[in-house]
């Protein structure tokens, strides 16, 4: 199975990924849409992961907790970073979900302020803040 991002929609909080599959994998899929079971393959394929997400949650909960990450959409703006900086703090990124660093926020001010980013899902960046964090960016 091969994973590729596509570029998202601002504002979206999902994303596209491309799955290779089998062609009677493909098949069994398309037979179960055929008979009513599921509106469409990405019905099928979305529901299948959610009942596997279902099934490991508690594994999910117990190591968010236990790599205090955050879980969800967190956001990270010029203004937050201004302020670690202006308290001499430095920011360890730990997300599962979707992190974000505003735009606005330049590769000197996130050099000063982000000490290290682990993002399991989308870290979401200028261009030049992401190769500046290269290195940080686990």
């Amino acid at each position: 199975m091969s994973v590729h991002e596509l570029r998202r929609k601002p504002g979206d909080s999902s994303e596209k990924i491309t799955i290779n599959l089998g062609v009677v994998d493909l098949g069994q899929i398309d037979l179960l849409v055929q008979e009513g079971f599921y509106s469409n393959r990405t019905d099928l394929i979305r529901t299948a992961i959610r009942n596997q997400l279902a099934t490991h949650a508690e594994v999910v909960r117990e190591t968010v907790t236990r790599k205090a990450f955050v879980l969800g959409l967190e956001h990270y703006s010029r203004e937050d970073l201004e302020t670690l900086q202006s308290s001499g703090e430095k920011l360890q990124i730990q997300v599962l979900g979707l992190a974000t660093i505003a735009d606005d926020v330049t590769p000197e001010l996130a050099l000063a302020t982000i000490e290290s980013v682990v993002v399991l899902g989308a870290l979401h960046a200028s261009k030049a803040v992401k190769a500046a964090l290269a290195d940080r960016i686990h």
